[in-house]
């Protein structure tokens, strides 16, 4: 068990991780978090950013959780930053796992131009909370519930593997994406390079920088992360139906379908 000063690396505010921004504040008291136990307090807040947080692509990836907060919006990346703010804003100790992954897991929800834009390899992350003297992997917050259900209708005779629309599992339509004390993964299965842990997303992006930049993140900025934002909406509120001819064969034995963590 470390010690209180060990712990705060896990609890301080930073850039990126701003918990003591009022919106956080006023989130936190109008919820009542902190008169709950730890377990449901990280099943409250791992909810609502789940949930409550649409899944999106955001302008960047080191985005203040305020802003994410405020936007109501976000991916891997951005809802981690929320998440960890949010869980530290109610004395949890967490911190960040940074990785990437294989783009032809965002294949569906990212398409044509978008889609060849992207990186082979898109930088990832997930939130290791410290619960019970031990780290938990929580990874399955990424997608709400609302479009994870369309695509698991979409693909409702998937049975085992999947990998498109931003999932890569084992199990379409159980991935294990709720709280109970366990590790809760969508994406892992696409991971091809691990980074380790960081106290903060600050450091962790201080380190690698971001997915894109120049004309690509310029585009992407202005243009394109709007029409993939609409196009998620739509597979969403089921306007669009998912195809089959975006998802990814499955593969073993590394990177893709294959990540053992």
């Amino acid at each position: 068990m470390p010690n209180k000063t060990t712990a705060s690396r896990w609890t301080d505010a930073s850039t990126i991780l701003d918990f003591q921004h009022p919106d956080i504040q006023r989130l936190v008291i109008d919820r009542g978090w902190w008169a709950l136990d730890p377990t449901a307090r990280i099943g409250a807040v791992y909810d609502f950013v789940r949930d409550e947080v649409a899944f999106g692509y955001k302008a960047s990836d080191n985005l203040p959780a305020s802003q994410v907060l405020s936007d109501g919006l976000g991916q891997c990346n951005t809802k981690g930053n929320l998440f960890m703010a949010l869980l530290r804003a109610v004395g949890i100790p967490c911190r960040f796992h940074g990785f990437t992954i294989n783009k032809a897991l965002q294949r569906g929800a990212i398409t044509g131009l978008a889609y060849q834009l992207a990186p082979p390899s898109i930088l990832h992350s997930w939130v290791e909370v410290l619960f019970e003297d031990r780290w938990v992997r929580l990874e399955g917050f990424i997608l709400d519930r609302p479009y994870l259900n369309a695509l698991q209708e979409g693909f409702a005779d998937v049975e085992g593997s999947f990998c498109g629309f931003g999932v890569a599992t084992t199990n379409l339509q159980a991935p294990g994406v709720d709280w109970h004390g366990q590790d809760t993964f969508i994406q892992k299965e696409g991971i091809n390079r691990d980074f380790g842990v960081f106290d903060t997303p600050d450091a962790f992006y201080q380190q690698q920088g971001v997915n894109l930049s120049g004309i690509k993140q310029w585009l992407y900025t202005r243009f394109i992360r709007h029409w993939m934002n609409r196009n998620v909406e739509a597979i969403r509120t089921r306007k669009v139906k998912p195809s089959k001819r975006h998802v990814q064969p499955p593969e073993r034995g590394g990177g893709l379908l294959g990540a053992k963590l």
